[in-house]
């Protein structure tokens, strides 16, 4: 676990022009910081591993912003506006899987669309070449296309590809790996997944990624179905396992504000994951009626729960039967509770997409993945917006924590 004066050294500037304390309170502090890091080795080589994984990161995404926010790759509803919005907010957003295989590649085709049409001055200056894009895009591997997803990554070469649900464990995740790198030797791989054994796997495989997502069970949509753990115990833990990997280590799950971002980071994560959060950005591929739920569910403990009814009233069906999927809790749930047969429920299903945006909320029957941290999420702004906002809170956060530490 990092301490608080070693993490604002990770939120400053290169360049930084800070001034020397001005009281003996705040030199004995400091010192007292340095002291405590100088006796204990295991946070000696935590502070050091995570600020080489900071340094690695911003060499291969030097427009981003400490703290690192990532937009996670959701299906569909991570289209390329969202992608870009994120990445221009000094962020690393991501394309989700398309509905279908081919549609990874047109979303890709959009993104170098947006880039050509924008005015330079709207762009960070430290964006990629015309080469490659600054988004990355998201494969979901047990139904997915390693044929079309090598054939996209090739035309268009995205920063990053991001790598999650294997039908056959680690084998399924180095077959796809090994043929992405091939395709583009530049590429990042980000490999994402929710128990220790799993991480254990990916570090001593001969195609680790560059990156792993450690999501907790909070995390909204697919997940761990009965051995996910939440974030502030299975980070440290992962951590602990595969500290010399070489591997940089994202948080993901529940984390909506600057409050979890400050935590992720204590914890050692060299940046955050925010799926549900965007769902509630402008730029996000979503129905307003799916949104407006975003926005008006409490409790995430409580208005949200895991279930595969949803994907099975959706008419998808496949997943591995270690993954569920986290989502709001409606009506179609509460009659599949008290015993309703399910041809009547998918026939309720079925009238209630005919209804548009009343599809959803608390009396509709639609599928509303979402988190357990959506009662975080109080409104809809632009994701450039929430990108910046988390970042503020999070430094202003950690920096008055370590004031307020001996």
């Amino acid at each position: 676990m990092l301490s608080w004066n070693s993490m604002i050294g990770f939120l400053q500037p290169p360049t930084s022009n800070l001034q020397p304390p001005t009281s003996n309170y705040s030199v004995h502090k400091m010192n007292a910081t340095l002291n405590s890091e100088a006796q204990d080795p295991d946070m000696s080589t935590a502070h050091a591993i995570t600020k080489a994984s900071k340094a690695r990161f911003l060499s291969h995404f030097p427009w981003t912003i400490s703290p690192f926010i990532i937009g996670a790759p959701m299906r569909v509803m991570s289209g390329p506006h969202l992608a870009l919005a994120v990445s221009k907010a000094g962020g690393l957003g991501f394309i989700g899987p398309g509905a279908k295989p081919e549609d990874t590649s047109k979303d890709l085709a959009t993104v170098r669309d947006l880039l050509r049409s924008s005015p330079p001055q709207t762009l960070p200056l430290a964006f990629p070449s015309k080469d490659t894009l600054p988004v990355g895009v998201g494969f979901q591997l047990w139904n997915g296309d390693l044929k079309a997803a090598v054939s996209a990554v090739q035309e268009h070469k995205p920063c990053a590809a991001w790598l999650f649900a294997p039908r056959r464990g680690q084998e399924e995740l180095d077959e796809w790996t090994s043929h992405i790198r091939e395709a583009h030797p530049e590429i990042q791989v980000w490999i994402q997944i929710g128990t220790v054994q799993e991480s254990i796997e990916v570090a001593n495989s001969a195609h680790r990624p560059d990156t792993l997502i450690i999501q907790g069970a909070e995390a909204g949509g697919h997940g761990r179905a009965t051995d996910g753990l939440g974030i502030m115990t299975l980070f440290p833990e992962i951590a602990d396992q595969v500290r010399e990997s070489g591997v940089s280590l994202f948080a993901a799950g529940g984390i909506a504000d600057g409050r979890g971002v400050a935590a992720a980071l204590s914890l050692g994560a060299t940046g955050v994951v925010m799926g549900t959060r965007f769902l509630a950005a402008t730029e996000t591929r979503i129905s307003k009626g799916y949104q407006q739920e975003i926005i008006r569910a409490k409790d995430g403990a409580q208005c949200t729960t895991r279930t595969m009814l949803y994907n099975h009233l959706r008419g998808t069906m496949g997943w591995p039967e270690q993954y569920s999927p986290r989502g709001i809790i409606n009506q179609s749930f509460h009659d599949h509770q008290a015993g309703v047969e399910f041809e009547e429920l998918k026939k309720r299903h079925d009238e209630a997409l005919k209804s548009g945006d009343k599809g959803w909320g608390p009396e509709g029957r639609l599928a509303t993945y979402a988190g357990a941290a959506v009662g975080l999420i109080h409104d809809v702004q632009d994701a450039g917006d929430i990108v910046k906002s988390v970042q503020k809170e999070a430094k202003e956060i950690i920096a008055e924590i370590a004031n307020d530490t001996i």
